[in-house]
């Protein structure tokens, strides 16, 4: 969290040259970008820091048959799918601040992830320690980004 600090200062000081529109309207772009880029690091399944995400585990019962061959079938697709999307991964900015992250149930399911926590499975079922899967956190292109889009708002 020190970088992201450190980063705060930075931008706090720019920011305060903008009127409180132009600094609206900068933040509002940092955040647009900063989403896209968020979305599509998770659809790449990678962390922040580039190694990707820890793979579902592989369940199968005893005996070798595998588990939810059909309906209600664990998939082997990517994972957070809809959890990237525009409809839960939101955006807040105003002349002050800005802020992206995801609401509701949404939210619950992504701290598990992010923080790697113990929950159960089903409402009574058993519990699973979640391996970590970073999905909010910047990159080091990401704070580049930021940097250069602040820099472009003062210039023009």
């Amino acid at each position: 969290m020190d970088e992201l600090h450190a980063l705060e200062q930075w931008a706090d000081a720019l920011l305060a040259r903008l009127s409180p529109s132009a600094r609206r309207t900068a933040l509002l772009d940092i955040a647009r970008v900063l989403r896209r880029s968020q979305q599509a690091r998770i659809a790449a399944q990678h962390n922040p820091d580039g190694s990707t995400y820890t793979t579902r585990k592989n369940r199968t019962a005893k005996g070798g048959k595998k588990l939810r061959d059909k309906q209600g079938r664990i998939k082997r697709t990517a994972m957070f799918v809809k959890l990237r999307t525009a409809r839960f991964l939101k955006i807040e900015a105003d002349s002050t601040s800005l802020a992206i992250g995801f609401t509701d149930r949404v939210a619950s399911i992504a701290r598990i992830h992010q923080f790697g926590e113990r929950e159960p499975v089903a409402p009574g079922g058993p519990e699973y320690t979640y391996p970590a899967r970073v999905l909010l956190g910047f990159t080091e292109a990401e704070r580049e980004m930021i940097q250069n889009r602040l820099l472009s708002q003062l210039i023009s």
